[in-house]
């Protein structure tokens, strides 16, 4: 909640490559567009990502989840001119307690704060809720193969958002819930939970940096 004021312009500042992230988690979806697909958004935030969803699936269906009820009131009001696609739920994934299948799982820069016990768990829910043919979706940071490689991933993530005209304030409160709260699995970890989950087709889609898209089809 204490970056609600700023987030989604952070993202854009944040997020190495941002359009080219979206645009490889929204290639993947295979319903067609006038589908009234069932979405469930897991960390959902201020509703970003669903918003890049709802923009090519006009007629979905979503079901917001997050622990933050600031963030999700910035979510409601994005989403005010939908009335009857929305619904909100201010609990912690972990539990969630859905009465329904989903066609798509989504989440984005959220199940990295997990630890890896929680992690597989979560894949093993997810599962369990999507429909036959569904797909996961998940945009989330990843421990570099190397301790070169994630060096030099922070070191270009940080000239990256000063060039983009991030405030030291904004930079110094990302490093400190990275610090803080950031649990990064490796990618070839995620691959691996995933198809132990059950998951018959997954891969990582989309990778600049420490940042992947995975998707994974149930």
């Amino acid at each position: 909640d204490a970056s609600v004021d700023y987030y989604d312009d952070w993202m854009r500042k944040a997020l190495p490559s941002y359009n080219g992230i979206f645009a490889a988690a929204l290639e993947q979806i295979p319903f067609e567009e006038p589908a009234p697909i069932r979405v469930l958004d897991l960390g959902a935030g201020t509703g970003l990502f669903s918003w890049h969803i709802l923009e090519e699936y006009p007629a979905a269906k979503f079901t917001l989840c997050d622990l933050a009820p600031k963030m999700l009131e910035i979510a409601r009001g994005r989403f005010a001119s939908y009335p009857g696609q929305f619904s909100f739920l201010v609990e912690d994934y972990r539990q969630i307690s859905a009465d329904q299948k989903f066609d798509l799982v989504i989440s984005s820069l959220s199940i990295h704060h997990l630890s890896d016990q929680d992690k597989r768990a979560l894949f093993t829910r997810i599962h369990s809720l999507l429909e036959k043919g569904g797909l996961f979706i998940n945009i989330d940071q990843v421990w570099g193969p190397t301790e070169y490689w994630q060096s030099c991933y922070w070191d270009q993530w940080l000239e990256k958002v000063r060039r983009s005209g991030a405030s030291e304030d904004q930079i110094e409160a990302s490093i400190k819930r990275r610090k803080e709260y950031d649990r990064e699995a490796s990618l070839a970890d995620q691959l691996q939970w995933l198809e132990q989950a059950g998951f018959s087709q997954v891969d990582c889609v989309y990778k600049h940096a420490f940042i992947g898209v995975f998707c994974a089809f149930k």
